[in-house]
């Protein structure tokens, strides 16, 4: 098992980064390869899984230990393969899709591609209560009731973009750059939303 891979990134395209060790590139299929970015030719250390199957092996990286451990448990999940995990995580908080899990909020859990439901509720079923034990929630009930609160202020901003005009694709599209910019208030997120869709 490759648990990490340390060298250097010397590509980046919208579903992989390629990996430079002693020679030898390494693919390996991330769930936003761009947030590597700043590492472009420059020595980086990813965490990853190595799945295989009888007819194929792939390589996942993460950045952080707790997206390896919820893509671990995700996969764990009937249901959920790999690729629809790495879809979730592109697109996810790690605290914030904990948050949902515990609450057994299946409307923010349908929300991802693959994911109807029947496999929310699996998800529930399965992972309540298994994943509090992440680092960065470890005894910390405060995070979770704030991902809470950021999670039902991105649905109002999702709400306002659809009024506008902006299909389910195109939200999702920016979601992931719109939560790393760790926007607090409703409006903030809409005014931002709207820069990078204007952008695309």
């Amino acid at each position: 098992m490759i648990a990490y891979v340390k060298g250097i990134l010397t590509f980046i395209h919208e579903e992989v980064v390629i990996v430079d060790v002693n020679g030898i590139g390494y693919e390996i299929i991330c769930p936003d390869p761009f947030v590597f970015q700043g590492f472009l030719e420059k020595e980086i250390f990813i965490y990853t899984y190595h799945h295989v199957r009888e007819d194929v092996q792939s390589l996942y990286g993460f950045k952080t230990e707790d997206e390896k451990y919820l893509f671990e448990k995700l996969i764990s999940v009937s249901g959920i393969g790999p690729k629809s995990a790495v879809s979730i995580l592109g697109s996810v908080y790690v605290p914030e899709f904990i948050g949902a899990v515990e609450r057994e909020d299946e409307k923010y859990l349908t929300q991802f591609p693959g994911v109807g439901k029947k496999t929310a509720r699996q998800i529930i079923l399965d992972l309540k209560g298994k994943l509090t034990n992440i680092v960065s929630l470890e005894g910390n009930q405060e995070v979770v009731n704030q991902t809470n609160e950021v999670q039902e202020q991105f649905t109002e901003a999702e709400e306002a973009l659809k009024a506008l005009g902006y299909t389910e694709r195109e939200i999702q599209s920016i979601i992931p750059e719109l939560k790393r910019e760790d926007l607090k208030k409703t409006d903030d997120m809409i005014r931002k939303a709207l820069s990078l869709l204007m952008k695309n």
